[in-house]
């Protein structure tokens, strides 16, 4: 044999000892892993069962899970798929929306998901995202007035408030709603506390009903703002009513604001503090009590859906959906008599310390935004000045003075 034989020989025995000690050992991990991947997500029939033990255990564990009770997951499910807003497919619409309520439920990450239910994360993003598609067809059928031309009992029934607020149909206030930002997008979304976040209104009847809400606006927004954009959008008040709002939004016949610089917070008339000493406390306490409906219901909704306290891994145009999801399973819920009291002392489902802090409302007038709201202000003081007036000389004469 010659040398460049030898050489030959040589060089393929060296090729065939890479192979062993670099190719195999790649090929091998590279199966493995498959292999591994496979096993993961392979349990199909897992989540499906699981959620059939959710729904069906017991009563605690599927209220933690999806923050509503069996039977009206069970309806909503139903809904969605006679509607054609979700689809059987492989994986049926009840599954995947036990993905979306879970996700919102608990702000839960796809890797989380994925520990619970056993599908791959392609699915989870696929399934959520089909969810967050059908979010404002939902929130034109769902969140919307039930009825706007009578007075509601809450007021008929009660001397502190009838005839006064007879044509008042409702509560509007903000909320502010964590979002998370890049750096060079975040400027817009910084809110006064110096965190991100959305400025979303929502206005309420008074049996705690979402009857509008507008999302996206960025923090920095005002709350006028964000109502005149709503308007501008077709929002509408009918002619002779008006909603309850805070002295953030300034006071017109459709928005009836409290008098400033007078008490009006209902810790302020506690027990053991005086009475009200003028037509404008009177007024601005009665308006409070009344107005008090958007502060419970934001209150409901936040204990319920404690992703409205934090931010979410989401990109931004589903971000701003998730107040809305709220708002809708929330009317779905108390639509079918859904039970709220349990929520009292159920234990926060999201970790309290990844709470965001954030505004309660706003502090001054944004007298910018406030003079564009519809409406004529002058009109506004005088219809606050006459309930005020009436209410007040009726309180006076004792028809109503101790019914606080």
């Amino acid at each position: 044999m010659d040398l460049r034989s030898v050489e030959r020989v040589r060089k393929r025995k060296n090729e065939d000892e890479e192979f062993m000690f670099v190719i195999l050992p790649a090929l091998y991990f590279h199966l493995t892993w498959q292999n591994q991947r496979q096993q993961r997500h392979l349990s199909f029939v897992y989540g499906k069962e699981h959620v059939r033990e959710l729904l069906g255990g017991h009563l605690k564990n599927c209220l933690a899970a999806f923050r509503m009770e069996p039977n009206i997951f069970m309806w909503l499910a139903s809904y969605l798929r006679e509607e054609g807003l979700i689809l059987d497919s492989r994986i049926k619409v009840e599954e995947k929306l036990a993905f979306f309520l879970y996700m919102l439920s608990h702000n839960a990450s796809y890797e989380k998901m994925q520990l619970e239910f056993k599908h791959s994360g392609w699915s989870f993003s696929k399934y959520v995202t089909e969810f967050f598609d059908i979010i404002p067809t939902l929130t034109t059928r769902i969140v919307k007035p039930l009825n706007l031309y009578e007075t509601h009992p809450r007021i008929a029934t009660d001397r502190r408030f009838f005839p006064y607020f007879q044509n008042c149909i409702g509560a509007i206030d903000g909320s502010h709603v964590p979002v998370t930002r890049t750096p060079s997008r975040a400027s817009p979304w910084r809110n006064r506390k110096g965190t991100l976040s959305q400025n979303s209104m929502f206005t309420c009847d008074f049996d705690l009903n979402v009857t509008y809400i507008s999302c996206g606006w960025e923090g920095s927004a005002s709350d006028a703002r964000v109502l005149n954009s709503a308007i501008q959008r077709g929002f509408t008040v009918p002619a002779g009513k008006f909603y309850l709002v805070d002295g953030g939004y300034g006071n017109t016949q459709f928005f009836l604001a409290p008098y400033r610089g007078v008490r009006y917070h209902l810790k302020e008339f506690g027990r053991g503090r005086r009475r009200p000493q003028n037509y404008m406390e009177l007024f601005n306490h009665r308006h409070a009590v009344l107005r008090n409906c958007i502060e419970r219901l934001l209150g409901i909704l936040k204990k319920r859906f404690p992703i409205l306290k934090v931010g979410t891994f989401h990109k931004i145009w589903n971000q701003v959906r998730i107040p809305a999801a709220a708002a809708i399973f929330h009317n779905i819920i108390r639509q079918h008599n859904g039970d709220e009291d349990w929520l009292e002392d159920q234990e926060d489902n999201i970790n309290p310390e990844n709470f965001v802090d954030l505004p309660d409302g706003d502090d001054e007038v944004q007298q910018e935004d406030v003079v564009q709201l519809p409406g004529n202000h002058v009109l506004g003081n005088n219809l606050r000045d006459q309930i005020a007036m009436q209410m007040w000389n009726d309180y006076q004469a004792g028809n109503n003075a101790n019914v606080e």
